[in-house]
């Protein structure tokens, strides 16, 4: 995560000038690396002699705010001995007084300034922990701190000059180079538009804008089309796109041979005001090796704040499916269902193995059952993996030749406007959340939904009979639909508990509640999120449920603690999309600053970070095996994850709009996508991940070549009359459900 403050950061770039000698020679790739920036290239002089004089006047002024500050708070006796310490006359801080008020347009700017200052110098120790707090969208109040960072003034005619010679530079150095010298575009074209306008050359930026906005690439037009709104200082102040650009450092991967050229360009033309920019606002992830080539860098850039640091992908994730308790299969009920009884409990081991549960040993990449506290199996949830056992005997083995049937759910005269679909996994409910605020549940089995009896009933039932579960249930109840009422905004999210006893929805109006699916009635509403909660979705263990929404965090909650259990800030944007890993460890947020995170459950840390998508991402899956992570967007890719190692393994074409659902089959041969170009499309992913070069993924580049093989996987397009998908489920047995709304 990158530092927020306003202004420059001393610490950090007095550190970048001892590691300089080690980048321009052989020396290690170290984190810093990144942040590797010289003296200001106008100076002849070597770096480490030139930083300090132009750094003086800087911690001069910040020590001048740490004395009013400390002036401010009554603290006299400590604001001497500093003063003595440092040598600085008695009138010093009556000077900074009375310039603070010369240059002040109020009287608090003084404090402001102090404030920014002070959060200057805790900057780089504190960075890491702050990040996630000013992405959380709690920022309002930091502003003006924020924006101070554009008041250097500088000749706004030089602006178009500057940036057009470093466009000539680049597009006259070697083929291998430019791709990757073309990211830095886009970074400084933004941020010298917002200079301009910071600084009241209304004209010019607009002028500046015109110019050199076709320059950019055509996955940026969005963020460019809300920026060219911004054509006025007062425009700038609360503005969440602006903030994501300030708070957030822009991210280039390029390799050393490729930054030394840039470096020493812009030494040369003592190009003081990109290198300002380059240092205050990029972070230069720099590699050794080959220069990437302009389709690798295509396919992981286009996210908010530019490519993720290699070293946010560096975390042991441990991935391996956790050990499935052991269930004896009772033989009596095999006598009732199976006909040939001698051979069935034999055969039914085995498969169950070969389904993924790893019974018999610890997988090596697998958490530790212990990591953390998952609820105990009840005889309910033993009986209901028996049925999962015994279904899976009976599941078909899916394949490019023997591909899923499909049956598609469509919701006809939803005048009520479907926002979310979910199945049970035992495939026999199925819910809607609608934007009227209703959640509507339906059997699809020939079992009827009922209501437990009321209490005064239930003391007449005799609690010793065997039927007693059946007893409970009031027969005058019965009905095919149930709707639930209790929102008061659209429902955006909904998902179903896995053993079918709870639903989970949250809507606009900022709760997430829990309804039980015995009574028909809420059961609790939690609070937490400010804004609209985008989407939730239930551990595959039970207990634990996240949410995403508008406020840029998901948060994890117990169904028994009304307070989140933790809360994953990092996103730049709308959190729109939440799934937990299959081990229930691990926790997957897709955003729209368009990038997926991957959240530690035990201690809340961010452990992945992919960047490749161009748009809003709405879909999530994870592989059985929890090995892999398929995403799908409005850019209507699907993208393929490789979990361990970090790195995009795959893209998917064929969709001609947004991707909002993301199935893989029981087995995980086959990934199904659902879009709202009214198709779903089956894709190979035994093929998508067994053709993958392992050596590829060794390369200290961290990135693979993607292969353009999409029409190969390709297995099936299944056209809707005119209805997109919003969820795909596989029932047991592979057969694959979808539903959506009828749109006539």
């Amino acid at each position: 995560m990158a530092a927020v403050q306003g202004g420059p950061v001393d610490a950090v770039e007095e550190k970048d000038i001892k590691t300089e000698p080690s980048n321009d020679g052989c020396g290690s790739n170290s984190t810093n690396d990144g942040r590797a920036a010289s003296a200001s290239p106008g100076s002849g002089a070597p770096a480490a002699g030139a930083k300090p004089a132009a750094a003086a006047p800087e911690d001069q002024q910040t020590l001048l705010a740490v004395l009013q500050f400390l002036k401010k708070n009554k603290l006299t006796e400590s604001v001497d001995i500093l003063r003595r310490e440092a040598g600085l006359p008695e009138d010093s801080l009556d000077l900074k007084g009375a310039d603070s008020s010369a240059a002040g347009s109020g009287g608090d700017l003084g404090a402001a300034d102090a404030s920014s200052l002070l959060s200057r110098v805790t900057a780089s120790s504190s960075a890491v922990v702050q990040a996630p707090t000013k992405a959380a969208g709690e920022d309002q109040p930091d502003v003006n701190v924020v924006l101070s960072a554009y008041s250097q003034q500088g000749d706004p005619k030089l602006y178009p000059v500057y940036y057009n010679g470093l466009k000539r530079f680049i597009e006259s150095v070697l083929d291998c180079h430019r791709a990757e010298l073309s990211q830095v575009f886009y970074p400084l074209f933004v941020h010298m538009y917002l200079e301009l306008v910071y600084n009241n050359y209304e004209s010019e930026a607009k002028a500046f804008f015109e110019k050199f906005r076709g320059d950019q690439e055509c996955y940026y037009e969005d963020d460019l089309r809300i920026l060219s709104s911004l054509s006025k200082r007062e425009h700038m102040r609360g503005n969440e796109t602006l903030l994501d650009f300030r708070t957030s450092k822009f991210v280039l991967r390029i390799s050393r041979d490729s930054y030394q050229l840039l470096k020493r360009h812009l030494q040369e033309r003592q190009n003081n005001q990109i290198w300002n920019i380059i240092q205050e606002h990029l972070y230069i992830d720099i590699f050794d090796g080959m220069p990437r080539s302009k389709s690798q860098i295509d396919a992981m850039s286009g996210s908010l704040a530019g490519e993720a640091k290699r070293e946010a992908n560096k975390a042991k994730v441990y991935y391996g499916l956790l050990k499935e308790p052991e269930i004896e299969l009772p033989l009596d009920d095999e006598d009732e269902e199976a006909e040939n009884e001698e051979g069935k409990p034999k055969k039914k081991k085995p498969k169950k193995d070969s389904v993924g549960s790893k019974s018999k040993k610890q997988d090596p990449n697998a958490p530790q059952q212990t990591r953390i506290p998952l609820p105990e199996l009840k005889d309910s949830d033993k009986l209901d993996k028996i049925m999962y056992m015994k279904e899976a005997t009976k599941r078909i083995r899916l394949g490019p030749e023997n591909l899923p049937s499909i049956c598609f759910y469509s919701f006809l005269n939803a005048y009520q406007g479907l926002t979310a679909v979910d199945f049970t996994d035992d495939s026999s409910l199925i819910a809607g959340g609608f934007a009227d605020s209703t959640v509507r549940v339906w059997s699809v089995t020939p079992k009827k939904l009922r209501k437990v009896k009321s209490a005064a009933d239930l003391n007449l039932i005799d609690k010793e009979s065997d039927d007693v579960l059946e007893r409970i249930m009031d027969e005058k109840t019965a009905s095919e639909l149930k709707i639930l009422y209790g929102h008061s905004g659209p429902v955006y999210g909904i998902s179903f508990s896995p053993d079918r006893n709870y639903l989970l929805s949250s809507s606009e109006d900022g709760t997430v509640r829990l309804w039980s699916l015995q009574t028909f009635t809420c059961l609790v509403g939690y609070k937490g999120h400010n804004y609209p909660v985008w989407d939730t979705h239930f551990s595959p263990h039970g207990y634990y449920f996240v949410s995403g929404g508008h406020d840029r965090v998901a948060r994890l909650w117990a169904t028994d603690h009304y307070q989140p259990l933790r809360i994953f800030s990092g996103h730049l944007a709308d959190v729109t999309c939440t799934r937990f890993h299959p081990n229930s460890n691990y926790v997957a947020t897709g955003s729209s600053d368009r990038t997926i995170r991957l959240w530690d459950v035990l201690n809340g840390s961010c452990v992945r970070i992919f960047t490749g998508h161009k748009g809003p991402i709405h879909a999530l899956a994870f592989s059985p095996n929890g090995k892999f992570l398929a995403s799908g967007a409005t850019d209507s890719r699907v993208l393929l994850w490789d979990i361990g190692h970090g790195l995009m393994i795959g893209e998917l074409k064929g969709h001609t709009d947004s991707i909002y659902s993301l199935r893989f089959s029981r087995d995980g041969e086959i990934l199904a996508s659902g879009s709202m170009d009214n198709t779903v499309r089956l894709w190979n992913a035994t093929k998508a991940f067994d053709d993958l070069e392992t050596d590829d993924f060794t390369a200290a580049t961290g990135h693979v070549h993607l292969q353009d093989n999409s029409q190969e996987l390709l297995l099936g397009t299944y056209m809707s009359k005119s209805t997109p998908v919003i969820n795909l489920h596989f029932t047991r047995r592979n057969l694959l459900l979808a539903a959506g709304s009828y749109n006539p």
